[in-house]
């Protein structure tokens, strides 16, 4: 049987609030990590945030966590190498890893992200859901496709949360929504609802706040 996808429901109040506080409490940048022997202990749970470049993900964890300046977005897309790791006060691990599908980094850095990245998501046993950016200007592109592909067979559950919604119209919004829907239907690991966020305006950051704190 197909998997049906729908988008988010708004947060009950219970979710919201739990959302809220986690996020209204401090935020800290933890460490940078470029192998997995630096990886913080697996003591709590924790969630990633994946995208290309370009995606949005730093404004959106900024926005997530009340913060400007937390996640650093770098010009040149590629340039960040680390898994960053984000503490919250009694609860999850926020991590934040490179972006993907850029071109002006070179091949041996990039094989080198590849297999990090392969050995996180399939050798981290504290790691409850990955949240995949996806530009809603675009929809999912075959970039996407391929770390989607990754995530199904890590056997790790992931989210799609759809940046930048606001820059595009309503007419375009829905067919690339629709899109996404109907690209997910391939993926075994894909969580059933999707999120769709502006940074700048802060729709859907509730809901993705509430999403995070309600996590077991």
């Amino acid at each position: 049987m197909e998997m049906k996808f729908d988008l988010a429901p708004e947060p009950d109040q219970f979710a919201r609030e739990r959302g809220r506080l986690m996020f209204a409490a401090p935020v800290d940048f933890l460490k940078g990590v470029v192998a997995m022997s630096g990886m913080p202990p697996d003591d709590r749970m924790e969630v990633c945030f994946a995208g290309r470049s370009n995606v949005g993900k730093s404004s959106l964890i900024n926005a997530l966590t009340n913060r400007k300046n937390l996640a650093r977005a770098s010009n040149t897309p590629g340039r960040t190498q680390e898994i960053n790791f984000f503490t919250t006060e009694d609860g999850p691990y926020l991590v934040d890893l490179p972006g993907y599908g850029y071109a002006e980094a070179p091949v041996a850095i990039v094989r080198k992200w590849q297999e990090l990245l392969k050995a996180y998501l399939s050798g981290r046993a504290t790691l409850r859901r990955v949240f995949v950016l996806i530009d809603t200007r675009h929809g999912i592109k075959s970039v996407d496709e391929e770390i989607l592909t990754l995530l199904d067979r890590s056997a790790v559950t992931f989210q799609v949360v759809m940046t930048k919604a606001d820059k595009v119209g309503k007419t375009e919004r829905e067919k690339n929504i629709a899109q996404v829907k109907a690209a997910l239907t391939k993926h075994v690991a894909a969580y059933p609802e999707i999120i769709v966020t502006s940074s700048e305006k802060g729709d859907g950051i509730e809901t993705l706040r509430a999403v995070i704190a309600t996590l077991e």
